[in-house]
C-alpha cells in the first residue's frame, strides 16, 4: 500500500504515554475479548458495551504528561495509521454524499499501550482493536499489528489497513443508525439470536471495508499488487470457525459472533467488487 509522504488525518489521539497524558496531532485531534485467539475486530457487541449497561497542519500539542517513548518503527506505524484513517475520511465523505445524500462525520482514532479508558469502559490491549459508539472513537494498541502477523498469520500493510477500515466501518454503521437498531433487537433476543445478529453486523462491517478498498484503489490509487490478497487473508484468519478450531479443536456454530472465514472473505470481496454501500444488507442474507 502506498502511504509514505501522503496526507495524514488530524483525528488521532496518542495516549501511548499512559496515565491520562496524550499527544494530539493536528491540534484536534465490538464479540469476544481476546482470550487466546478471540475478539479481534470487535465492533461494539463485546464486554466493553455490556459494561456500559479534518486533516490539516501537522502541528503537535502536548499535555503536561511526558510524550510516549517510541521507536522509529512504531512511529512509522503511527504515520501509517494516520494515512489510512485519512483515506477512510476521504472515501466515506464521498460515499455518504454521492450514494446516501448525507454528511459523514469521521471518528477519532485513539492509540494506546496496554490499557485504555473509553466511554464503553476500561479495556486492555488483549481486547484487540475496537470501536466505542458512545464516544465515536476507534481504539488500537499498535502491538496488535505484530499479533496479526505472528499469531494470526496475516502479514502485510494492507492487512493492517483492513483492521482500521473494519473499525471505521462500525462507525459508519453507527452513523447510519444500524448499531442502535441491532442493540435494541439483541436486548430482547436469546443468546443464539443475539450471536446471529452480531455475525450479521460484523459481516456488514467486512462489506463496508471492501467498499473502502474499492475506492482506495480507484479514487486514491493507493493499492499495490498483493494488497487485496493481504486483506482477504486477514479476513480469513479471523473467521470464528478457524479461531475455534485452532483454540479448542472443534467449532460451535451457534456461538459464532463474527462469521466464518468464508463469509468474511465473501462479504469483503463483495464490497470491493461493487463499491456500492447499498448492496451490503447482511441482515437480509448471511451469505454462503
Amino acid at each position: 500500500m502506498k502511504y509514505k509522504g501522503r496526507e495524514r488525518s488530524s483525528r488521532v489521539e496518542d495516549r501511548r504515554s499512559g496515565g491520562g497524558g496524550r499527544m494530539v496531532r493536528g491540534g484536534g485531534l465490538v464479540g469476544l475479548v481476546v482470550l487466546l485467539l478471540y475478539g479481534v475486530f470487535s465492533g461494539n457487541f463485546g464486554p466493553l458495551l455490556q459494561n456500559l449497561l479534518s486533516g490539516g497542519a501537522q502541528s503537535l500539542t502536548q499535555s503536561t504528561e511526558s510524550a510516549p517513548v517510541s521507536s522509529a518503527a512504531e512511529e512509522e506505524l503511527v504515520e501509517f495509521c494516520e494515512v489510512v484513517l485519512r483515506d477512510t475520511e476521504v472515501v466515506w465523505e464521498r460515499i455518504f454524499r454521492e450514494q446516501l445524500g448525507a454528511r459523514y462525520e469521521p471518528p477519532t482514532l485513539v492509540l494506546f499501550r496496554d490499557r485504555v479508558e473509553s466511554a464503553c469502559g476500561l479495556a486492555s490491549a488483549a481486547t484487540g482493536p475496537f470501536y466505542c459508539p458512545a464516544d465515536r472513537k476507534l481504539y488500537l494498541d499498535l502491538s496488535f499489528f505484530e499479533e496479526l502477523k505472528s499469531r494470526f498469520g496475516a502479514p502485510g500493510d494492507f492487512a493492517m489497513a483492513y483492521v482500521i477500515a473494519h473499525e471505521v466501518a462500525h462507525h459508519v454503521q453507527n452513523n447510519l443508525g444500524t448499531l442502535e437498531k441491532v442493540n435494541t433487537l439483541r436486548a430482547r433476543a436469546s443468546e443464539t439470536q443475539s450471536n446471529a445478529l452480531s455475525v450479521r453486523t460484523e459481516l456488514q462491517a467486512d462489506f463496508y471495508s471492501g467498499v473502502w478498498a474499492h475506492y482506495a484503489e480507484r479514487l486514491l490509487g493507493t493499492l499495490e499488487d498483493g494488497d487485496l490478497k493481504e486483506a482477504l487473508n486477514a479476513a480469513q484468519a479471523i473467521g470464528d470457525d478457524r479461531l475455534q478450531k485452532q483454540a479448542q479443536g472443534y467449532v460451535v456454530p451457534e456461538s459464532f459472533t463474527h462469521g466464518t472465514s468464508a463469509q468474511r472473505m465473501e462479504w469483503f470481496a463483495r464490497g470491493y467488487k461493487t463499491g456500492d454501500v447499498r448492496q451490503g444488507d447482511t441482515f437480509a442474507e448471511l451469505g454462503s
